[in-house]
């Protein structure tokens, strides 16, 4: 035993207590030991996490929730209710009108409503030269071309959707009374194109200028190039005045259902004049393309259709007066009536009230356009034709032309309107004649 050497037993060194190298141990860490030795502290924070988890669980339910119903509401139809009244409405007429860009102002929309014969062409030049104004003359009369044989009256409801559309600038209505087979519907197709100032004007054609008042050379504007549909509405839209002025609707009531549309600010201004000088002018012109607009039984007689119109015309014409004189919620501050023969006597003064009503500005280019027009010293008998001439002399002509017995035939079918509209009947022939005797009374609206 004394001959072994001792040897002292082997001590194993763990890796991380070696030196590396360093000539120092590496320390070891027991934070672990220490937080498992502390429960208190691990039931703390445990409690944080779930605090956490349940808030972060919670907020995206909600967000769930919510997209939900965004998702359901956009997607059912709504119930109209009394709240929902107020909202924009856009009729099957104008599904293109959802897609565009709303204006920062609505539109003021101006319907002319007359009838043949009253001086129509002359008022409605005071609207198309004006600048600020998209001006359509006579639009209706497509769908006579389209609908004939037809009369004013059964065709109420068609002259009233188109202009639904053309409110909207929807122009695609024109297409329907196209031609079957025809070339596609262009700016110069309109009626009246080649004496509308949009139409023969820049950008649409480089004729003439818009801000420039006078009036177009039809055979200028026939050599404009013809504008596409499209970009005839792309003009429109870029107005916030748009005029049409028509004579195929005959009572304002056929207007309330655009009237109450409260997408479409709508206004009427009613153009009328003396009965006896419309049934004139008629005689004169029976020949015209208003001819067949109204049925009636033929008897001897050239102007006997011309003279038994007057009972349709002034049939609608006191539906009209007698809505105006106890306005409808609908039509209140939306009527006006302007007798031609103020618009003569006085041009100005007539345009500058016109003119507030439809809420446009008369500069003096478009004052001096009127006094003009209305002050020549010609007396065209071209109907259908707008010129300078004396409107006064014009306005009154009737009087030495009709016979006493056209006369009392229009004053029986007319009296009522006549009546409110402040123009006296007469009671001789003699009396017809004197043109010093003023028929011209205040008119009851």
């Amino acid at each position: 035993m004394r001959g072994k050497q001792y040897h002292p037993p082997l001590k194993l060194t763990a890796p991380w207590e070696k030196d590396a190298g360093f000539g120092r141990k590496l320390k070891t860490y027991r934070n672990h030991t220490k937080i498992i030795a502390q429960p208190g502290l691990v039931m703390k924070v445990l409690r944080r996490k779930r605090i956490v988890l349940f808030m972060a669980y919670f907020l995206l339910l909600v967000l769930t929730m919510l997209n939900l119903a965004n998702y359901k509401w956009t997607k059912e139809p709504q119930q109209c209710n009394h709240q929902m009244r107020s909202t924009t409405y856009q009729g099957r007429s104008d599904i293109r009108f959802l897609y565009r860009p709303s204006l920062a102002k609505k539109r003021q929309l101006i319907y002319v409503l007359t009838t043949w014969r009253s001086g129509s062409s002359f008022f409605g030049e005071l609207f198309n030269q004006n600048p600020e104004v998209f001006f359509l003359y006579e639009p209706m009369w497509h769908i006579w071309q389209k609908l004939y044989p037809g009369d004013a009256v059964s065709l109420q409801g068609a002259a009233r959707d188109m202009l639904s559309s053309l409110y909207r600038c929807d122009m695609s209505v024109f297409q329907l009374y196209n031609s079957p087979g025809g070339k596609n519907f262009t700016s110069l197709g309109l009626f009246g194109a080649t004496l509308n100032k949009v139409v023969c004007s820049y950008p649409l054609c480089s004729a003439y200028r818009k801000e420039v008042v006078g009036m177009v050379d039809d055979k200028l504007c026939k050599k404009c190039p013809p504008q596409s549909l499209r970009l005839l509405e792309e003009e429109c839209l870029k107005y916030s005045t748009i005029v049409i002025k028509g004579v195929r609707i005959l009572d304002v009531n056929v207007l309330a259902p655009l009237m109450e549309d409260p997408s479409l600010d709508l206004k009427v201004i009613h153009l009328v004049r003396d009965p006896r000088a419309v049934a004139n002018s008629r005689i004169k012109s029976r020949h015209g393309p208003d001819k067949g607009e109204f049925t009636a039984n033929k008897k001897d007689g050239a102007d006997y259709h011309s003279i038994g119109a007057m009972e349709v015309i002034c049939d609608r014409t006191s539906r009209t007066l007698r809505t105006a004189l106890n306005p409808p919620s609908w039509l209140k501050g939306k009527y006006m009536a302007v007798r031609y023969e103020d618009l003569v006597e006085n041009p100005v003064k007539t345009l500058k009230n016109i003119y507030h009503f439809a809420n446009l500005t008369a500069n003096h280019d478009i004052e001096t356009f009127a006094l003009n027009m209305t002050s020549g010293s010609s007396s065209s008998s071209k109907p259908f034709i707008v010129s300078s001439r004396n409107a006064t002399q014009a306005a009154s002509a009737w009087r030495t032309v009709l016979s006493i017995q056209q006369i009392k035939q229009v004053e029986d079918y007319c009296h009522h309107a006549m009546s409110v509209l402040g123009y006296e009947r007469v009671r001789t022939a003699g009396e017809a004649k004197d043109l010093s005797k003023p028929l011209l009374t205040h008119s009851k609206l």
